[in-house]
């Protein structure tokens, strides 16, 4: 798991082409007016533009993926999200059309801000989109990025 401001994106572009991909998809749209949806990117990387109102950690569930490492940009709001290797939480069945492994357990909670994102890869279990206090409205932009995109 990677967490920092948007703002040093370019210094995580080393790190994996699909990363940097993202960031400048990020990079290239308006983030505040684009409307709610999926948007395709490049190959199998996609975007997803969500408005929601936050929940609170009891609404919460504990999901990872296979196929896809996350890119979460908080563009407006604010949330907690929760976090656990996933070799610490028992695993459910894994949903392979979904690329979604649910899992149990307990793990950490951080703070997203708006103009910060959270990279997770597939060990990464998270808990999105936590109310900091009461639900509040948020918007983020979640890319995914193939694990084995070149």
């Amino acid at each position: 798991m990677i967490l920092d401001q948007i703002s040093n994106a370019r210094l995580y572009y080393p790190l994996h082409p699909g990363i940097r991909r993202a960031f400048e998809y990020i990079d290239q749209i308006d983030t505040a007016v684009l409307p709610a949806g999926r948007y395709e990117i490049e190959g199998d990387m996609y975007a997803l533009v969500q408005e929601y109102q936050t929940k609170l950690k009891e609404q919460g569930f504990w999901e990872a993926h296979r196929r896809y490492t996350d890119l979460q940009y908080v563009v407006q709001g604010a949330e907690c999200m929760g976090y656990a290797n996933i070799h610490h939480l028992r695993a459910g069945e894994y949903d392979p059309a979904r690329d979604f492994l649910p899992l149990d357990g307990t793990g950490d909670v951080f703070t997203l801000q708006a103009g910060c994102f959270v990279l997770l890869n597939p060990e990464d279990a998270h808990m999105p989109g936590l109310a900091i206090g009461s639900p509040a409205p948020a918007r983020k932009i979640v890319v995914k990025i193939p694990v084995n995109w070149e």
